[in-house]
């Protein structure tokens, strides 16, 4: 599901009361972003990474593999299923296991291929 702003969420977060992982193709950067975020959206805090290690992410996202890729964000899962992405500058950006969920779920369903935007 896209926004007219560009942004788009998995179609099986219709349900998350609007808290999603949200990513929007941006040029040659793929931009991600948390919905639940409710300060000045001009400082809403984003992890962007290169296009060209977008697939890489994703591959990351579905399997929680460790990567030595400096243009990924470093992923952990805590014990109560959140997820956490954080960038080399330090964004950080948490996700409910639910969010994370249906993130997985659009990934696996081929809704955030470059293909799909």
């Amino acid at each position: 599901m896209t926004t007219p702003d560009g942004w788009r969420k998995s179609s099986y977060s219709g349900s998350n009361g609007g808290a999603c992982v949200e990513i929007r193709f941006d040029g040659d950067v793929v931009r991600i972003r948390d919905s639940k975020y409710t300060g000045d959206p001009a400082t809403q805090p984003e992890i962007m990474l290169p296009v060209t290690r977008w697939a890489s992410f994703l591959d990351q996202a579905l399997r929680f593999v460790s990567s030595t890729d400096t243009d990924l964000p470093l992923m952990h899962r805590d014990d109560h299923g959140r997820v956490t992405i954080r960038d080399a500058e330090g964004v950080a950006l948490t996700y409910t296991a639910t969010e994370w969920a249906a993130f997985a779920a659009g990934v696996r369903s081929g809704e955030f291929t470059m293909t799909a935007a």
